[in-house]
């Protein structure tokens, strides 16, 4: 065993919990001992990964679930930090891109493309669009990751008739949003539904979780200030990686009887 920050015993692959875990643990207790003070910045990662013995592709996701609780906070280029404050690390109820949600948690998003491409509209797809069935469809499937930690995959869909040049963007790091908003389509509003799944052998492999494992997938239908329905996504999410925020509220006539 290596020794890992001041003295703490390494992780251990022998261990029934995934590597990834013990390191978020092992990093945790540091932070809540006070061995790691508020806006303290630790090791590079390569130190890191050599004093726990691990990949690189494991400490981060164990340093994004970090992240994810506001135990502790990235800045790009710079490294990893123990937050001085209680941060929001929750997906908003509010109508925002991947890009602008990790911005507001200060990670660093990113993409792999899985499929970029005009294609015509399947009768189910037509139906949710309100457009004709073998209508030309912009179709956008992409892995999205946070600081290269793999949270969802994303299939977006868009009339090809709103826009040109749609498949000419680096998706690996352009916004699908900030195109659409270029072409002058005003996304204003957007209905979702979610359920639990279990992933398929695609969907483990894609976000690195064992087959079987839970996923949350997010049916969403955007409209623009018309009322035309402009995107529509299916978005599967690693579901120990996503958390959503939401908010209840009584209507008047609804009090105590």
């Amino acid at each position: 065993m290596s020794e890992t920050l001041n003295g703490a015993v390494a992780i251990r692959p022998d261990y029934p919990e995934a590597l990834w875990v013990q390191a978020r643990n092992l990093i945790a207790e540091q932070i809540a001992s006070g061995t790691l003070e508020a806006g303290r910045r630790l090791p590079p990662e390569r130190e890191l990964c050599q004093q726990l013995n691990i990949s690189r592709v494991t400490l981060r996701k164990a340093l994004a679930s970090l992240v994810e609780e506001g135990l502790l906070s990235s800045s790009h280029g710079r490294g990893w930090y123990v937050s001085t404050g209680v941060v929001d690390r929750e997906w908003p109820n509010s109508l925002e891109s991947f890009t602008e949600t990790a911005a507001r948690m200060g990670l660093t998003p990113s993409s792999r493309v899985l499929r970029n491409e005009i294609a015509p509209a399947t009768y189910d797809e037509a139906e949710e669009l309100g457009l004709a069935p073998g209508t030309p469809l912009f179709v956008l499937e992409r892995v999205r990751l946070l600081n290269g930690v793999p949270i969802a995959i994303d299939q977006a869909r868009v009339p090809a008739e709103l826009g040109e040049g749609f498949t000419d963007a680096d998706y690996a790091s352009d916004s699908l949003y900030d195109r659409l908003d270029a072409a002058g389509v005003d996304l204003v509003r957007a209905e979702a539904t979610i359920e639990a799944r279990e992933a398929d052998a695609v969907v483990a492999e894609s976000l690195g979780l064992a087959a079987g494992a839970p996923i949350l997938v997010m049916h969403q239908l955007v409209v623009d200030g018309a009322g035309r329905r402009v995107l529509a996504s299916d978005i599967r999410y690693s579901g120990e990686r996503y958390r959503l925020r939401t908010v209840f509220t009584r209507t008047a006539g609804h009090g105590p009887r």
